[in-house]
């Protein structure tokens, strides 16, 4: 089950990913739109993205930004960095996310950077394996993020305390 996040109780800072140009061809000629994947996050361990699509672009984003706050997820953090190393997986899209020295910086390019910074996760080392395609990477990105654990929770899911897992 998916603890909610209330957006309202955080500080959101978002960024534009990319933005598409949809065309339709219609009887009489092509008609536009736009679609729009943002990324908002509190620099504190939440993130979420999402999509929007409107014939204009501020109305794209705008509808992208809501729905990233409707989609926050809780990113644990150790240190300045994730637990452990991971692969996210959706569709074509594979992403490597592994832990980095403190200091080293996110080395991680495109979307999955635009997502480490706005977590708030200053050090990670990453590796796209799959498709490139920005909402592809997000969501590839976004289940590797859900599935990491913190020692906490493992030690109580497996019943042992955590001074046992660190041995």
């Amino acid at each position: 089950m998916k603890k909610f996040i209330d957006p309202d109780k955080l500080e959101l800072e978002d960024t534009v990913v990319s933005i598409n140009r949809i065309t339709k061809v219609v009887k009489g000629g092509r008609r536009l739109r736009f679609a729009a994947l943002v990324v908002v996050g509190d620099k504190q361990g939440h993130v979420g993205f999402g999509t929007g699509k409107a014939q204009e672009v501020p109305e794209a984003i705008r509808k992208a930004v809501e729905a990233a706050r409707k989609n926050l997820i809780e990113v644990p953090i150790v240190g300045t960095t994730i637990p452990h190393e991971i692969v996210g997986t959706f569709g074509g899209g594979r992403i490597l996310l592994k832990p980095a020295a403190e200091g080293s910086g996110v080395a991680a390019g495109g979307a999955v950077r635009n997502v480490m910074e706005l977590a708030g996760v200053d050090d990670v080392t990453s590796k796209r394996l799959g498709s490139n395609t920005p909402v592809n990477v997000i969501r590839a990105t976004f289940e590797g993020l859900k599935a990491l654990r913190n020692a906490e929770a493992v030690s109580a899911l497996r019943g042992v305390s955590a001074q046992h897992l660190a041995e």
